[in-house]
């Protein structure tokens, strides 16, 4: 037992030797190691000069400047959904007072159909009042939409032309003008209104702001925050518009692939938002006294009115769904 417990011991020992010396011949380099890494931890601000903390001082204001006025556009965004803004979103050259008086013809035809098809008063007037409000803004979004689309995939290839015309020598305003003399429509409209504030004296930064504002979509704003850090900290610009528009274009294929994928729930949300429509008709084609009792009682017209904001509100549910925005 002796003999064992000395054995034992021995080991022990001998183990504590080696650990020791382990530490004894490490520590010099753990030392050196834990330095260096505190070293790159603080960056180097040991070998920094005075003119490079200036520099990165700036650099920092300089885009908490940008972040505040990107805030600033932000809490103005509410400006942008009024009917003014929509209807120049949309790219047409109406003026509100058309756009209110269309809307009022639109309604007044709607319900004046549902009073002579001698639906109940409270029913023409829902429909109407619908169709005044609801239908013409429907309308609108739908227009705004497509435009936006429209501008999103042509604007990557409008920072090519930025991007070649800079690296050949040219001043960004004259690249600016190339996209708004040879580019296709919506671009081309709205690069020619900042190219012209920009003749008028307007800053470049407010030009594209106000593009911003008749196009609020996230790649223009991406696009304003590379100008102005270019024009405010300095820099490479077509590699940085390079950048960008290699970003926009993973965006859209990243938006296609969404689509592809939402393809199947779009289609279930249709045949399903169709569906009762559909029963309808079959129902009156083969029984027409059956159904036309929602058209000739005063309490199926009640029926009607609620089914189809119910089916309304389905649809919109559907959607809200369905839409993934990136």
């Amino acid at each position: 037992m002796n003999q064992d417990f000395a054995t034992y011991g021995a080991a022990g020992l001998a183990f504590l030797v080696i650990v020791a010396l382990g530490f004894a011949f490490s520590g010099t380099e753990t030392g050196k190691q834990s330095k260096r890494v505190k070293a790159i931890g603080d960056g180097g601000r040991g070998r920094v000069s005075d003119a490079g903390l200036a520099r990165r001082k700036d650099m920092a204001d300089k885009v908490k400047g940008l972040r505040d006025r990107e805030d600033a556009v932000r809490k103005k965004r509410a400006v942008g959904k009024s009917i003014e803004d929509r209807i120049k979103q949309a790219g047409l050259t109406i003026t509100v007072p058309t756009f209110w008086i269309g809307s009022a013809v639109i309604g007044l035809v709607a319900g004046g159909g549902m009073f002579v098809a001698k639906f109940e008063y409270y029913v023409a007037l829902g429909v109407g009042f619908a169709a005044a409000f609801g239908l013409p803004r429907w309308l609108l979004g739908v227009a705004i939409g497509m435009r936006q689309k429209k501008f999103i995939s042509q604007f990557a290839d409008a920072i090519d032309i930025i991007v070649r015309g800079v690296k050949s020598g040219l001043p960004l305003g004259e690249c600016l003008r190339v996209i708004a003399r040879e580019s296709p429509q919506p671009i081309a409209g709205e690069f020619t209104l900042v190219v012209d504030a920009i003749a008028m004296g307007v800053q470049m930064d407010q030009a594209l702001n106000r593009m911003y504002l008749r196009t609020p979509v996230q790649e223009v704003n991406f696009f304003n925050i590379v100008l102005g850090i270019q024009q405010k900290a300095g820099g490479n610009l077509s590699e940085a518009l390079g950048n960008l528009s290699t970003v926009l274009r993973s965006r859209k294929m990243l938006r296609e692939k969404i689509k592809a994928l939402s393809s199947e729930a779009k289609a279930s949300a249709m045949i399903i938002g169709s569906l009762p429509v559909i029963v309808m008709l079959l129902v009156y084609m083969t029984t027409p006294a059956y159904i036309m009792e929602l058209f000739t009682n005063p309490l199926g017209h009640l029926i009607l009115l609620t089914a189809a904001g119910l089916m309304a509100v389905g649809i919109y549910i559907m959607r809200s769904m369905i839409n993934f925005k990136i």
